[in-house]
């Protein structure tokens, strides 16, 4: 999608933070925007910071809500006529540690990290399909994502989920013209990033657990602008990029960790056989992945290549 105006935009959590960097962006590239968020309080706010601005409009939802979502995509469609681009950007903190026994916290931050991205892509995106005019979906992951983020279990587990759903969405819908891409923001300027200590001469140094919570606050100081990462989200949707990285601190520790995977791998050489069907399966990857914006085959997706595996070769 190289031209935006025009085009509507559905954004969750789309009222504060990221979400409404992206509306902002979006705003300024003539799109109109639907900003969908579950917060009164960040609707009014933002309704306030757009107040005039007729290309926006405000609904409340609930994205773990399927019923929901789907009354507040009607309601965007009542509005705008259609829907373009899909950001799936609603999300949560907490979700409590790996061992911990209780389910309650964990289940909250799944059902809006994890399911709130399935159920607005599998609600939304039969839509985009139906226009027949191309589209785009942003996936919001985190740096949680891809690397280590100790002590947030539900919230890496789900943002790395994040990471694979968007994968597998853009290499089904690359052949229909719809393109997908997945954010990783690290230290942004959002509600989700406790705020500086006020006072500089505090002394969190006492353990570990406040070395980090200082070594976060210094991160805050300095954390990245939600408008200058919604504008990486133009840019990628106009290229038709898949990985957007907007903090490039994380960079080394990307690299180490892959070849500390790669390191991992058995040294003497697999089968012929193997090889052969694995270097089909990773080209089509590659290829779906890399579509960009060359020319739409008509009628065709990522299902036609007749590959289904069950649940058993997984394991």
């Amino acid at each position: 999608m190289e031209d935006l105006t025009g085009k509507v935009a559905f954004i969750t959590g789309g009222a504060n933070g990221i979400g409404f960097g992206m509306a902002r962006a979006f705003l300024a590239e003539g799109m109109k925007v639907v900003i969908a968020d579950w917060s009164s309080s960040h609707i009014a706010k933002a309704k306030q910071a757009l107040k005039g601005n007729n290309a926006a409009y405000f609904v409340k939802t609930n994205v773990a809500d399927r019923e929901d979502i789907k009354a507040a995509v009607e309601e965007a469609i009542e509005v705008f006529g259609k829907i373009h681009v899909l950001c799936n950007n609603a999300g949560v903190n907490g979700g409590g540690t790996a061992d911990d026994p209780d389910f309650t916290d964990f289940d909250r931050v799944m059902s809006v990290n994890l399911n709130g991205v399935v159920n607005c892509s599998k609600i939304v995106v039969p839509i985009i399909k139906s226009q027949g005019e191309g589209g785009h979906v942003v996936c919001t992951s985190s740096m949680a994502g891809v690397v280590p983020l100790p002590g947030a279990a539900a919230y890496s587990t789900a943002k790395y989920a994040v990471r694979g759903f968007a994968e597998s969405l853009r290499m089904q819908l690359a052949p229909l013209g719809i393109g997908v891409s997945c954010l990783f923001p690290g230290a942004t300027r959002t509600g989700m990033l406790f705020p500086p200590e006020d006072d500089p001469e505090t002394d969190y140094h006492e353990d570990q657990a406040g070395d980090f919570q200082q070594a976060l606050w210094e991160a805050a100081r300095d954390a990245v602008d939600p408008l200058d990462t919604g504008r990486a989200v133009v840019d990628a949707i106009k290229e038709n990029s898949f990985y957007i990285f907007t903090n490039r601190e994380f960079l080394q520790e990307v690299i180490d960790r892959n070849r500390e995977m790669e390191e991992a791998f058995p040294k003497e050489e697999p089968p012929k056989g193997r090889v052969a069907f694995e270097t089909l399966r990773a080209g089509m990857a590659k290829n779906l992945m890399a579509t960009g914006n060359r020319p739409v085959v008509k009628g065709e997706d990522a299902g036609d290549f007749g590959i289904s595996f069950s649940s058993s070769s997984a394991d």
